[in-house]
């Protein structure tokens, strides 16, 4: 069993850009050969990037006593809808129920928005991610984009106190 680990979640500062984008560097890595060239470039995003993104959506961080940024997600909500992006845990972070906590802390805020329904996108290599997001509501929803040359899935939940 897991030892119990105080997980703090919080909206990033422009001073976490760079421990934001060492995040998503390290967790998309083993990845990256998975990945077109832009598609990686996309979705690692430098520390210029992550603050262009904190414009644009709420980027969250969660950490750990004695460790800096150990995960990240950002969000934005359109109208009743949330759309999750950028969900990354460090590797010597994963399974340790910090992605967890950080989506419940997310999905929390996003219901005291008025979002009623919570998309994402991902691609096929991350099934460990798929498997995650499944456990925890998600559902495909049918609809596929290009991301770059690559397939970007769609999933989506209904979010509801008594779902939680």
């Amino acid at each position: 069993m897991p030892m119990a680990i105080a997980i703090t979640v919080r909206r990033a500062r422009e001073i976490d850009a760079g421990e934001v984008s060492a995040c998503l560097a390290a967790a998309f890595e083993p990845y990256r050969s998975h990945y077109t060239c832009l598609a990686y470039e996309a979705t690692v995003l430098t520390p210029d990037e992550v603050r262009a993104r904190m414009r644009q959506m709420a980027v969250y961080v969660a950490s750990v006593p004695d460790f800096h940024i150990v995960a990240t997600l950002a969000s934005s909500v359109e109208g009743k809808e949330g759309h999750l992006r950028g969900m990354a845990v460090l590797p010597a972070w994963q399974g340790h129920f910090l992605a967890e906590h950080l989506l419940r802390s997310v999905e929390d805020d996003l219901m005291a928005a008025g979002c009623e329904r919570l998309t994402l996108g991902t691609t096929l290599p991350l099934q460990r991610a798929i498997r995650f997001y499944e456990r925890n509501g998600f559902a495909p929803s049918g609809r596929a984009t290009d991301f770059h040359g690559m397939l970007l899935n769609e999933y989506s939940k209904r979010l509801s106190p008594r779902a939680r």
